[in-house]
Parts: C-alpha cells; sequence; structure tokens
C-alpha cells in the first residue's frame, strides 16, 4: 500500500506525463497551420481536399491537447485523439511509400517503416494517461 508521500510522487508524476503529451499534441497540430504543404505532401491521393483534411486535424490535434488538460474534458479527448491517430495513420503509410519511391534511404525509411507500430502505442498512451485521475493540482 502506498504511503501519502508516495501517492504525492505519483500525482506530480502523473501531472508531468499528462501536461507533455498535450504540449506534444498542441505543437503537433499548430505545426500543422505553420507548415502545411509537408503535411498536405503525405496525404494519400485518393483523399479529397488535402489542405482542408491538413487544417481539420491540426485543429483537432490541438483541440485534443487543450482537451487532456481539463479533467472534465479529459476522457473525451483521449477518445477524439485515438480517432485522429487512426485518422492520420494512412498519411503515415504514405509517408513511408513517397520515402521508398524516392530511394530515401535505409536510415529514413527505416525510422518511417518504426514509426507504424508506435501508432497503436500512442492511441494506448493517451488513453492511459487519460485515465490518470481528475485532479491535477499535485
Amino acid at each position: 500500500m502506498r504511503d501519502d508521500a508516495g501517492l504525492a510522487v505519483d500525482a506530480r508524476r502523473n501531472h508531468r506525463r499528462l501536461t507533455i503529451t498535450a504540449i506534444a499534441f498542441l505543437t503537433a497540430g499548430a505545426l500543422h497551420f505553420v507548415i502545411p504543404r509537408f503535411y498536405v505532401a503525405i496525404i494519400p491521393a485518393y483523399m479529397p481536399g488535402p489542405l482542408t483534411l491538413v487544417l481539420l486535424s491540426g485543429f483537432f490535434e490541438m483541440l485534443g491537447g487543450a482537451g487532456l488538460l481539463l479533467p472534465v474534458t479529459r476522457r473525451a479527448a483521449a477518445v477524439g485523439l485515438i480517432a485522429l491517430l487512426v485518422a492520420v495513420f494512412p498519411a503515415n503509410v504514405e509517408m513511408l511509400r513517397q520515402a521508398q519511391a524516392h530511394d530515401a534511404g535505409l536510415l529514413p525509411v527505416l525510422g518511417l517503416w518504426l514509426r507504424l507500430p508506435l501508432q497503436p502505442l500512442l492511441m494506448w498512451w493517451v488513453w492511459r494517461i487519460a485515465g490518470t485521475g481528475n485532479d491535477l493540482s499535485g
């Protein structure tokens, strides 16, 4: 059984993890508006309105990141971010496809291959971090 000091340490650790995760999503979402060309380039050709998709995904990524910080919206934000991570998976595959088509080299292609299984891990992390408790005051 954890004593009060151990619980306080856990609460601070969870607060930091949640804050870092939220900042990561806020930053990644903002980048969709700062460098949209990068994201437009990895939208698969079969998807309509690439710029609109980039801007929408950036907006929802930022909304989800902000939502993680508020106890009342944390679970909904996690569900939304997980749905977003599923929705953008084709862009990750397209980025790999393009790298292979342009002979990007072993390390970039390997990195992109390794990124694909990280998406489910990130989904798990978002769900886990959203369930660490509602009080982040510690």
